[in-house]
């Protein structure tokens, strides 16, 4: 491991005395489930816990972490402590974790602390989100909630049309237009088609996108994401006990996270994400690798340009040629470098708000240890990385994960 500045405050105070392993992961399918947030979550922690290669049991887990918005007012108050109940945890320490839709993915970060930390061994990481049983004027308002709500959603801004701001802006400073959100969109509903868990299992032609119906200019609706239920339930556990349970763990090399301004007006530019940038500058010190060693890549396009802003802003693109590399198809599975969201992202998988941070580690999990549909496998995958936004990217939180122990 490369040791900077960053790395030797943390082995200051022992944090590299514990590597994190990830020794099982689930979810439920993507898109309108039946079951309610006990039964949603019940199936994707059963899920997880089946994955575990070896005998386990959930009275082996120290704590639980979990992402969700509580979208529509549910269940507002110990949400965790009402799922857990139902998969086997009760008695732990369990806590709802809240970032918008980056909740799971800090719930993750949360888990990995607690770990490095040394106050547990096993620890649950995971989030829910039940979307679909409302109607579309509430939608748009929980939807709302995650941006500046007296400069923004109470003046009547929703959340296409912010990401529609921000595309307009990009394509008057860069040479892009919105036929190369096109190539995202047809993209990951290629790479969706065959995940069995993904919400919209469709191909799309160039010609069928770019003719899409119009949401918020220039974004049409295969320029965003689906609203989705889902839940998704990931297992660490420390270097210590994790071969206990497999012998093929994936590794977490690194967990970052940072933040910026909530409202678009406060932020110097709306062209880039300045806390995507933080937390993967973060990431890839505290790993010692570069972007170029990322294999496969899964970054939050809840609309068409945001995957756009990550490719550069995560290093995979330089800046303002983020368009081009949708455009020459560098993102398309091992077609070129580095496969972005070979799960289909949340464009095709979807976008349950809570669940989508650890839904993004289930499908490293899978892609690093070759068990995701043969049709569908990243060649050769060595090192993930994970890419969870909140709202229009006022907080983020960035993962990054091996084959092998760093």
């Amino acid at each position: 491991m490369k040791f900077n500045r960053f790395n030797q405050m943390l082995l200051a105070v022992g944090w590299f005395m514990v590597d994190v392993a990830i020794i099982g992961a689930g979810q439920t399918k993507y898109g309108n489930h039946h079951l309610g947030m006990k039964g949603m979550w019940a199936e994707a922690a059963g899920n997880a816990f089946d994955s575990v290669d070896k005998d386990f049991h959930p009275s082996k887990i120290d704590e639980a972490f979990i992402g969700s918005v509580a979208f529509g007012g549910g269940q507002l108050g110990n949400t965790a402590a009402l799922l857990t109940e139902h998969s086997g945890m009760q008695g732990k320490s369990v806590r709802r974790v809240e970032n918008a839709c980056a909740s799971s993915g800090f719930a993750l970060r949360d888990a990995w602390m607690a770990i490095k930390s040394g106050q547990a061994d096993i620890v649950v990481a995971g989030g829910i989100e039940k979307m679909n049983d409302l109607t579309p004027e509430r939608k748009r308002y929980w939807l709302g909630v995650s941006g500046d709500t007296e400069w923004e959603r109470l003046a009547g801004l929703t959340f296409p049309g912010t990401y529609a701001l921000m595309a307009r802006r990009y394509f008057h400073e860069f040479d892009s237009d919105h036929d190369d959100l096109v190539h995202i969109s047809v993209k990951n509903h290629y790479h969706g088609l065959d995940n069995s868990v993904a919400h919209i299992r469709k191909d799309v032609s160039f010609e069928k996108a770019q003719s899409g119906f119009m949401v918020a200019d220039p974004l049409t609706l295969y320029d965003c994401c689906p609203t989705s239920d889902g839940a998704s339930c990931v297992i660490l556990a420390a270097d210590h006990v994790a071969r206990q349970y497999t012998d093929t763990p994936v590794w977490i090399s690194a967990s970052a996270a940072a933040s910026d301004y909530l409202a678009l007006h406060d932020r110097p530019s709306i062209t880039q994400l300045l806390a995507t940038q933080l937390a993967a500058k973060r990431a890839y010190e505290m790993a010692g690798i570069n972007p170029k060693q990322v294999d496969l890549a899964e970054v939050h396009d809840c609309f068409t340009i945001a995957e756009l802003f990550a490719t550069e802003d995560l290093g995979f693109a330089a800046r303002g040629e983020g368009g081009l590399y949708a455009r020459e198809g560098r993102g398309r599975r091992n077609e070129g470098n580095t496969c972005i969201n070979p799960s289909g992202g949340l464009k095709s998988k979807g976008h349950p708000l809570g669940a989508t941070g650890t839904g993004q580690t289930v499908e490293i999990f899978k892609q690093l240890r070759a068990e995701v549909e043969s049709s569908r496998q990243v060649r050769d995958a060595q090192q993930a990385l994970s890419h969870n936004v909140g709202g229009s990217g006022a907080t983020c939180a960035v993962h990054l994960y091996g084959r092998d122990r760093a």
